[in-house]
């Protein structure tokens, strides 16, 4: 006879382990398909997941020398939750760090990448901690090597246009996928404007690890490994020799020159003074360093002045004024304008030094203030624009089709537009009828709130040696990949001044400036120099030297700017310095060593004289 109770008993007992079983089952099934939780844990015991950093694209001068090459480096990784049982003591030892960076690093790593995924510890080893290391990374449990190159600079020259590489940012490896935290990226010049050739494709490689942290080679013999794409090659534009030369003269002065092909844009040299050597951010020392650099007040090495810097340009915007003028049929090469040492109409304001009277070419050659005070006045007051505002817009716009006052599009990084003051602008100094040509007549000679950038000024001198045109400047000519450059650095941009006449007009008096005017001391043997001097006024101490030239006359070579802060005329430390890289371009070797020499030795920010370097001929 069935007992009912024994028998509702049974189903209960059989009912409680079948739902155990489905419990566990469950739980198995949750833990192998879904939560990997488990399985990564596993895995991290038996595997080690490694980035593949591929070698970053050399860079190249345009004559084929090395300017960035690639070093071995080694970065220590940590994963947190693997860290149990690691000798502490030792490895804080040999790192030069207490227990509480030690904490605070691991925490750290937990909060950024999770305690299961490795993180940078310790980047950019020495070679010698490297070696200390790798003799005991057995008693670190959860630490292990990534290894990865870093930039390394052989001719140790133009780090403002090379640039450098540094950390990613948290905002850009959050936006960007290819980026994690703790990766390398292009920060300037070269190394930014090209960091998607340059940096390659990351890969990725899968090692086994034994109990004793150490590798024990590949697993499935790189079966699942994806290895590194290289980084593309790229051939700059800047001659190295020419660079270092540069370097060399301006050692001692703050400024900057640069020099450009006026048939294709390209730029021969920037250099920004002072500078630094750009291996010195390169390595385990490289925060500091950075750090240190960035708050020297004095010279401010970082800082691109070639690019960023802008400066009233002086006398030197006289050339575009003559060009504009004769364009618009208020100025002839006869027109001759009085000068009493001074704008008459101003009461002698703008001032002006003491020279022969003399039509447009001689206004160029020695330089008049008052000459060009009526050339603006004429081009703004002109009866084709009744109303002087229109006068004015007309010559402002005219101006920027040579290239001032906006970007350049170049690509390097960073660019400074300039300013050339637009008609709201003084409406709201002076009032809508409260200003006329006669106020602002010190634009006219490039004083005033006008501002240019240096590569500014060398492209106007490419405009010039072209008659009428420029290509946008650039620092790459080719790639390895095969890829051309981009096309708008070979489109022709055209100014307002068309008619090659006028520009021949101006170029006699450039040519006279370096003969007979203000240049005469810089004017070069058997090449014809066609150049104009400027003086930047500053109102912060002693003005800008300004000097902008092209060579030869014909057949235009190189264009070329060249500005040292605080140091009066032109004609003084500019001229020469640029004279000086002509020779240096077109002959390869240097004649004027007396010239040569004073240039180098001469330091202009603490009046002290600069042991020379001896010279690269």
């Amino acid at each position: 006879m069935n007992n009912p109770q024994l028998s509702n008993r049974q189903y209960y007992i059989g009912g409680f382990f079948v739902l155990v079983a489905l419990i566990y089952i469950g739980r198995l099934f949750y833990i192998q398909t879904i939560d990997d939780t488990y399985k990564e844990a596993a895995n991290q015991n038996a595997f080690r997941y490694l980035t593949d950093y591929p070698p970053r694209g050399y860079v190249f001068d345009r004559n084929g020398k090395k300017l960035v090459v690639n070093e071995p480096s080694y970065d220590l990784m940590v994963i947190p939750i693997d860290v149990k049982g690691c000798d502490t003591m030792a490895l804080c030892n040999i790192l030069h760090i207490d227990k509480g960076t030690f904490r605070k690093r691991i925490e750290k790593a937990k909060y950024v990448n999770g305690r299961r995924k490795s993180s940078i510890f310790e980047k950019a080893l020495t070679s010698e901690t490297y070696a200390k290391l790798q003799e005991k990374i057995f008693r670190f449990n959860g630490f292990y090597f990534q290894k990865r190159s870093v930039r390394s600079y052989p001719e140790k020259l133009a780090p403002h246009l090379l640039g450098y590489v540094g950390e990613v940012s948290k905002e850009k490896a959050k936006s960007d996928p290819y980026y994690n935290e703790g990766d390398y990226i292009g920060v300037s010049g070269i190394e930014r404007s090209y960091e998607e050739l340059l940096r390659g494709k990351k890969g990725v490689r899968i090692v086994l690890v034994d109990v004793h942290n150490q590798e024990q080679g590949k697993y499935m013999e790189g079966k699942y490994d994806t290895a590194g794409v290289v980084g593309v090659g790229i051939t700059c534009t800047i001659d190295a020799e020419l660079q270092k030369y540069g370097e060399q003269l301006m050692m001692g002065k703050k400024g900057s020159i640069v020099a450009i092909e006026p048939s294709t844009g390209e730029v021969l040299c920037l250099v920004s003074s002072p500078t630094y050597d750009p291996n010195l951010l390169v390595g385990h020392d490289r925060a500091k360093t950075f750090s240190k650099m960035y708050l020297d007040t004095l010279y401010n090495p970082l800082y691109n002045r070639a690019t960023q810097a802008t400066y009233p340009p002086g006398s030197i915007f006289k050339l575009i004024d003559a060009l504009i003028g004769q364009q618009d049929g208020v100025l002839q090469t006869s027109t001759v304008y009085p000068c009493a040492m001074g704008y008459p109409p101003m009461g002698g304001k703008p001032k002006c030094h003491r020279h022969p009277a003399g039509n447009l070419i001689a206004s160029i050659q020695h330089s008049c203030n008052s000459y060009y005070s009526y050339v603006f006045r004429s081009i703004v007051d002109q009866k084709a624009y009744p109303k002087f505002k229109d006068g004015y817009q007309h010559w402002r716009d005219a101006v920027m089709t040579f290239g001032v006052g906006q970007k350049l599009n170049s690509d390097i990084p960073f660019e400074r537009s300039g300013n050339v003051p637009s008609v709201k602008y003084y409406n709201k100094v002076f009032g809508e009828n409260g200003w006329r040509s006669n106020t602002i007549v010190s634009l006219g000679i490039g004083q005033a709130e006008l501002l240019i950038s240096p590569v500014q000024m060398a492209n106007v001198m490419c405009i010039i040696a072209n008659k009428g045109y420029y290509f946008t400047p650039h620092i790459v000519k080719a790639n390895t990949s095969g890829t051309p450059i981009d096309k708008k650095f070979m489109e022709k941009h055209y100014t307002y001044v068309t008619n090659k006449i006028y520009y021949e007009n101006v170029i006699d008096g450039m040519q006279k400036v370096v003969e007979s005017g203000t240049a005469a001391a810089s004017k070069l043997k058997d090449v014809v120099i066609c150049g104009k001097t400027g003086t930047a006024q500053n109102p912060h101490g002693k003005d800008h030297a300004v000097f902008v030239a092209f060579a030869p006359r014909d057949n235009p070579k190189i264009a070329i700017a060249c500005i040292v802060e605080n140091a009066g005329f032109g004609g003084t430390w500019a001229a020469p310095i640029s004279s000086l890289m002509i020779e240096k371009y077109l002959n390869r070797k240097v004649l004027r060593t007396d010239m040569e020499k004073r240039m180098m030795e001469a330091d202009l920010i603490t009046g002290k004289s600069v042991p020379a370097e001896k010279p690269h001929h």
